[in-house]
């Protein structure tokens, strides 16, 4: 008869941790444990799970989809035992909450949501600064409680809700000459000096492609990653920018509705299962009723 596989409470810690950092050395100062010690006990758990754990990707490491199903049980083990503790010790104190999201969202479209749940809420919040596909990443893996990300489509295995649907923009000088008019098309930006983010990020090979299809060419004067350091340059004088409708614009810049380029549609993500702490549920309708604020 076969054994069924046993959860090491040890191993499950050590292995949330390194899920966390994905180096065995950042794991092993943080554990206060020797490097091979950490190696041993994941190790030591993928073998009493039959499951593969991480892999390797070019340099460093990523969690598979076993592994990150694992490090979300890990952490929720983890978050239970903490709270099941505190309460034996009569310890009513908050428990932390973590939200993720990219830093134009923290900037522009969360900011009064947390600024006024930070005001309400003795919870200590943690932000994790990711990507779209790091936000996902860090929802699956149990990293990060609650994310915010844009999705052409809702993922199966998290739960979205809608949080706003957000043009995308020309932002420019107020005194350069496509300021005049109230709505632009793509191939207005024919020869105009274009502050962009670099190849490499999904908004340039966006934009790229909706101004290939028109016919038209980018002419990019500055690479810029983050809404902030774009609308410095155009601020400058440097370039035009297409930004989130969301930004808030600095002085003397101006922004212009383009309408070829796709809305994109905000979503507050969490897992489908596992404990819903009243600190997440209360930030969860913060941040729910904050963005129904803005779109109003």
């Amino acid at each position: 008869m076969p054994v069924a596989p046993s959860l090491d409470l040890e191993l499950l810690r050590t292995f949330a941790v390194f899920a966390a950092q994905l180096n065995f050395t950042r794991a092993a100062e943080q554990l206060h444990l020797s490097q091979p010690a950490v190696h041993a006990h994941v190790g030591r758990l993928a073998e009493s799970l039959g499951v593969t754990l991480y892999r390797r990707e070019g340099r460093g490491l990523a969690l598979t989809d076993d592994g990150a199903r694992v490090a979300a049980f890990a952490r929720e083990t983890a978050e239970r035992s903490a709270g099941f503790l505190a309460g034996l010790r009569g310890d009513g104190a908050p428990r932390p909450v973590c939200l993720c999201a990219g830093a134009g969202s923290y900037m522009h479209l969360l900011g009064e949501s947390l600024r006024a749940w930070t005001a309400a809420s003795a919870a200590p919040l943690r932000l994790l600064t990711r990507d779209r596909e790091g936000t996902l990443d860090a929802l699956r893996s149990g990293e990060a409680h609650l994310g915010v990300a844009p999705l052409e489509s809702r993922p199966r295995d998290l739960s979205a809700e809608l949080l706003g649907v957000i043009p995308q923009v020309l932002a420019m000088p107020v005194t350069h000459a496509l300021s005049a008019r109230r709505r632009l098309r793509l191939r207005d930006l024919g020869g105009v000096r274009l502050v962009a983010p670099s190849p490499d990020r999904p908004h340039r090979r966006a934009l790229d492609a909706a101004l290939s299809a028109t016919g038209t060419a980018a002419d990019v004067a500055v690479e810029a990653n983050g809404w902030e350091l774009t609308l410095r340059f155009v601020e400058l004088g440097v370039g035009v920018a297409v930004v989130s409708g969301f930004c808030r614009l600095p002085p003397g810049v101006v922004a212009r509705p383009l309408p070829e380029l796709p809305a994109k549609t905000y979503h507050l993500l969490r897992r489908r299962r596992g404990p819903r702490p009243p600190e997440q549920e209360a930030l969860r309708r913060a941040l729910l009723a904050g963005c129904a604020a803005w779109r109003r």
